[in-house]
């Protein structure tokens, strides 16, 4: 399976897999917010188009496209090609710089990298059927206020994954009692009792529990001792996705 990435001109943004190291995280004690696998998990589960420049935007509160205003810290050529205020309004439009081609049935999922927060703005997600659209897609942002923002030259401002389109439309959502899955029931009732117990240890100060820190079940891909079934064969706490390879 192929993500065929075809340039739009001599020196496109740079496209890396997608990486789980964000700010907020680390100001965390301990990068303690590292512990919660879902959300490296889903900072590493697409690519991300890197800005090639330093650039600082300017939105006034205005509606009209000349509200906005871009300042890079040196001299740009074609930055139009790159950065524009298309839409108005406050939306910031990039253009990531590739015409993308999915195999049939695959779109592309596009939005801002995820938990990476930027204050006084925000991505506006898209889907895009790039299995046969024959142009570029860009990708949006809009300010929350007036006021100014940065991107540093490295930093995402483009994050992109796969959907597959039909697969979705026949996933059926069902409510169901958890009472008529008894095994499942049971592994839930373990495991809220053990995260019961680990919690009122650590409050009391648990020499023990205060240096283990955090249960590890999830991130293990582990059922507590007493729960019935088996534990996952297949579960993943590192995605290792490939980089782009020119041919």
């Amino acid at each position: 399976m192929e993500l065929l990435c075809y340039p739009m001109g001599g020196r496109p943004p740079e496209i890396v897999p997608g990486r789980a190291q964000r700010q907020w995280m680390d100001n965390f004690a301990n990068r303690h917010a590292y512990k919660c696998l879902p959300l490296t998990m889903a900072n590493t589960t697409g690519w991300e188009i890197l800005s090639p420049w330093d650039v600082t935007i300017e939105w006034t509160g205005g509606r009209s496209q000349s509200d906005i205003s871009f300042q890079f810290d040196r001299p740009v050529p074609d930055q139009d090609h790159f950065i524009a205020s298309h839409f108005a309004g406050g939306v910031v439009t990039f253009h990531p710089g590739y015409l993308f081609r999915t195999p049939p049935g695959w779109s592309i999922w596009t939005s801002g990298p995820p938990n990476h927060v930027k204050d006084g703005i925000q991505p506006l997600t898209g889907l895009v059927e790039t299995d046969w659209l024959p142009f570029p897609f860009t990708m949006n942002w809009i300010f929350t206020r007036p006021g100014r923002v940065r991107w540093e030259r490295g930093e995402p401002f483009c994050f992109i994954t796969l959907v597959q389109n039909r697969a979705m439309e026949q996933v059926q959502p069902i409510m169901r009692s958890l009472d008529r899955d008894p095994e499942l029931h049971d592994q839930f009732t373990a495991w809220n009792r053990q995260r019961g117990e680990f919690n009122r240890r650590l409050s009391a100060n648990d020499p023990d529990t205060v240096r283990e820190s955090w249960q590890r079940f999830y991130f293990k891909g582990e059922l507590p001792e007493e729960a019935p079934g088996k534990a996952p064969e297949d579960h993943v706490n590192k995605r290792r996705l490939k980089p782009i390879r020119l041919t």
